[in-house]
């Protein structure tokens, strides 16, 4: 009986410890966790069964199959919540830019939408022609293309002189976010649920840290997007 309830209690510990882990959204550690948990509880489970205790040793080596992911019914939902879809993006509008953000790489890239340069991708401009368009732009759109050249050519501000280069004459939006923009901003799917707005959002901060080369004005939107989402969870 004691043995039985060690079993019992190494295998309560270990999908405990899995899902937390799997909640706090650390893909890596979570994988390796599971792993580990998985090799030792197979392990155990056969140390078990040479003892013969094989009451003991098989619901533990199920269980150490189902961690590795080597049984139909593994644990539910675990391994959609570590691994992150491939491809995907956000994208944020304003009326002359559109920026996109890939999830995988933290890579940014945009077109212009309107003026001179429409149909443009921002990648095919050099900096001097998008110093231009910065001058010819409204304030929103100006504040996406900037995070552009903060991600494309850090120095940027170096060469430039006045409101630009000090990062004045940032967006204000006017009217409210809709659901579709903040789907498009945190890129999940219509109908996603709190836990992956939450995983989305916080995959996109690390991504726009100061460090990283984002900026304040992305961070404010992905922040309303999660605000926006969340509301209908509550």
């Amino acid at each position: 009986m004691p043995t039985l309830l060690i079993g019992l209690l190494i295998v309560i510990l270990l999908l405990w410890a899995l899902k937390s882990f799997s909640k706090a959204d650390p893909k890596q550690l979570a994988t390796v966790v599971k792993t580990i948990g998985g090799v030792l509880a197979l392990g155990l489970a056969a140390f078990l069964a040479f003892r013969g205790q094989l009451f003991v040793a098989i619901p533990l080596g199920a269980a150490g199959l189902s961690l590795l992911g080597w049984m139909p019914w593994s644990i539910p939902g675990f391994g959609d919540r570590i691994r992150k879809s491939p491809g995907q993006e956000s994208r944020v509008r304003s009326s002359y830019i559109e920026m996109v953000l890939d999830h995988d790489s933290g890579a940014m890239r945009g077109n212009v939408l309107a003026g001179r340069y429409q149909g443009t991708a921002l990648d095919a401009l050099d900096v001097p022609a998008l110093l231009g368009l910065l001058a010819e732009i409204d304030p929103e759109s100006r504040s996406l293309l900037m995070a552009y050249l903060d991600r494309r050519e850090p120095r940027w501000r170096d060469d430039v002189q006045g409101d630009f280069a000090a990062g004045h004459g940032a967006a204000r939006r006017s009217g409210k976010m809709t659901d579709e923009e903040a789907y498009q901003i945190l890129g999940v799917k219509a109908g996603a649920s709190a836990e992956e707005i939450g995983r989305a959002h916080r995959s996109l901060m690390k991504k726009l840290h100061p460090d990283q080369g984002g900026s304040t004005y992305l961070a404010a939107r992905v922040n309303e997007a999660k605000e926006v989402l969340l509301r209908r969870h509550r």
